[in-house]
């Protein structure tokens, strides 16, 4: 049956951890690029860094970037961190999601709501190594 994906919801880019890398990786992507900063981005402990709505005024898909060099301070481990490279998507139904994950014998890790009201966030890699980040949404 599968995953069932309703959206992409945000892609997740790393800068350095410094204020200077921010602002650098801002003015790259909203001056250069003319993404809007989302100015509701709330404080993450540990993981500075700031979202974009691709999008003026639309919070439905986002660049997030994060800053972190290494492992990040909410990493379990140097694969299992958040901060890593990834897409995030939205699924319809995020426990018949982790059953098909379970099944296919793929490897996940989560991490319950990081910031604000979001769901549970699955975190797994495909078989190359690229991440993907899986949550329901509350529509």
């Amino acid at each position: 049956m599968g995953i069932e994906i309703i959206s992409m919801l945000h892609a997740g880019f790393r800068c350095g951890p410094s204020k200077e890398d921010v602002d650098q990786a801002q003015e790259f992507y909203g001056g250069l690029l003319g993404l809007e900063i989302d100015q509701k981005r709330p404080e993450i402990p540990g993981i500075p860094g700031f979202w974009t709505n691709l999008k003026p005024g639309d919070r439905s898909q986002q660049l997030h970037v994060m800053g972190a060099s290494g492992a990040s301070p909410v990493a379990r481990s140097n694969q299992e961190d958040p901060t890593r490279v990834h897409l995030a998507f939205a699924v319809k139904d995020l426990a018949s999601a982790r059953d098909e994950l379970q099944k296919k014998k793929i490897k996940f890790w989560e991490y319950k709501a990081l910031v604000g009201n979001a769901s549970t966030q699955i975190f797994f890699e495909d078989p190359f190594g690229n991440v993907i980040e899986i949550q329901q949404t509350k529509n």
